[in-house]
């Protein structure tokens, strides 16, 4: 008897060895650990209790979109590449370009009743480069503009009127500055990744960055000069102080900032950071004027970049998992984001924007989205950083008094980093 239960024992341990040993192990990388990482562990764990045979192994965070992107391309090259990677809305161009990440497409037309999981054309839409799926939508962002009532109750202003143009924002941003005491009448996050707030009040006037077939710069029509004498005016009108990011969001948080236009992603983070030191709302982005106007949806997109077959099988379940109802909804709860995801906002997350109404502010904004512009060729990522520097000449201070010059400026240097050939609009 003790033999056979020795021998049974043995059996077990075999059977658990092996079973450990066919256990898939997914490597999975995402940016910005100070928005994502408390969201990917809680995911991670739910995904465990359901797939208990996929491992999934976190590397150590991108530190924002660009770094992401580059950090895949030369990865690409030497066969480094992490088995899933989220990535910039923005960047799934240029990395569909040079044939990195794994087309989903055969994936999603196997799945039985994937509508009735939330998944839906919209979002294959977002993660679509010529005509093909490689990505799916993991966060979902748009621009909006946080508010410090009690400042704009000290300044005078109706709290239950806030500003729905730039004019009224800019001159009750003034009258806020006015008050002293170190008070910034207005923050605008120009610098954020990929020139996001630089395309969202173009797009909100009906404008484009290049021209159809993408062969000539578009942004310096009507529509980019008045994004740019926009841009001139919070530093000129508003007082707006030269802050990074990082030190907009504190100024804000201090109670130092009457209004601070950026993503919807810094909600959660700027709620906290308040600790209900002043009475916070959001209101929708100003000045969506035309009939054609839109706004550039932010946000990141999840792809797999694994080549080899059973981890690309499982890669995909992680996909599902994390861009599902489930995935989609931990993500809105526990940051600013939007889930592109339509169970998670009309199942798990029915009551939370009741409760959580400046969470809504962006959601209201949906029917204006439209795709984060990626500029086409080799010189795209450069094309950005170009543009940075250009708007940086303005918001410094060195060249704040000639908006005008400078876009002209800004399209000569951007037309010459353009592909010579003929491109096609994605």
């Amino acid at each position: 008897m003790l033999k056979s239960i020795i021998a049974a024992a043995a059996l077990s341990l075999a059977a658990g060895s092996a079973l450990a040993q066919t256990k898939t192990e997914i490597v999975m990388q995402y940016p910005y650990p100070e928005l994502f990482t408390e969201t990917h562990k809680r995911i991670a764990e739910e995904f465990a209790k359901v797939h208990p045979e996929i491992k999934v192994t976190m590397r150590a965070p991108y530190e924002s979109y660009e770094d992401a992107t580059q950090k895949v391309l030369r990865e690409a090259v030497t066969n480094q590449m992490p088995d899933v990677s989220f990535q910039g809305l923005n960047r799934i161009r240029v990395l569909v370009d040079k044939n990195i990440p794994a087309e989903l497409g055969g994936y999603i037309a196997a799945e039985k009743d994937f509508d009735k999981q939330g998944f839906h054309q919209a979002m294959y839409d977002i993660g679509t480069a010529g005509g093909k799926v490689y990505a799916l939508p993991f966060a979902i962002s748009l621009p909006i503009v946080y508010v410090n009532l009690d400042l704009v109750k000290q300044a005078g202003g109706d709290v239950d009127n806030l500003p729905k143009s730039w004019d009224e924002l800019i001159a009750l941003a003034k009258k806020i500055k006015a008050i002293g005491n170190d008070t910034n009448g207005v923050t605008y996050a120009w610098d954020i990744t990929g020139n996001w707030l630089w395309q969202a009040p173009v797009f909100a006037r009906g404008g484009t960055m290049l021209n159809t077939d993408e062969t000539k710069v578009a942004f310096d029509g009507p529509e980019g000069k008045f994004a740019i004498n926009m841009i001139a005016r919070l530093v000129n009108e508003g007082g707006m102080p030269n802050l990074d990011q990082p030190s907009m969001r504190a100024a804000f948080a201090a109670g130092k900032t009457g209004f601070h236009i950026t993503s919807t992603s810094d909600l959660n983070k700027v709620t906290q950071m308040t600790g209900g030191k002043f009475a916070l709302k959001t209101i929708p982005f100003p000045d969506v004027a035309s009939p054609n106007g839109r706004l550039p949806a932010g946000g990141n997109v999840v792809l797999i970049l694994a080549k080899d077959k059973a981890k690309r099988d499982a890669a995909w379940e992680a996909v599902k998992f994390w861009t599902g109802a489930k995935g989609a909804a931990i993500m809105a709860e526990t940051t600013g984001y939007m889930p592109p995801n339509k169970v998670a906002n009309d199942v798990y997350l029915k009551d939370f924007y009741v409760k959580n109404p400046n969470n809504y502010t962006a959601v209201g904004q949906l029917p204006l989205l439209t795709k984060w512009y990626a500029f086409p060729g080799d010189n795209g990522l450069k094309i950005t950083d170009v543009i940075k520097d250009h708007l940086n000449s303005i918001v410094s201070g060195a060249r704040a008094k000639e908006p005008e010059a400078v876009l002209a400026d800004m399209t000569a240097d951007v037309q010459k980093l353009l592909p010579k050939t003929t491109g096609t609009a994605r």
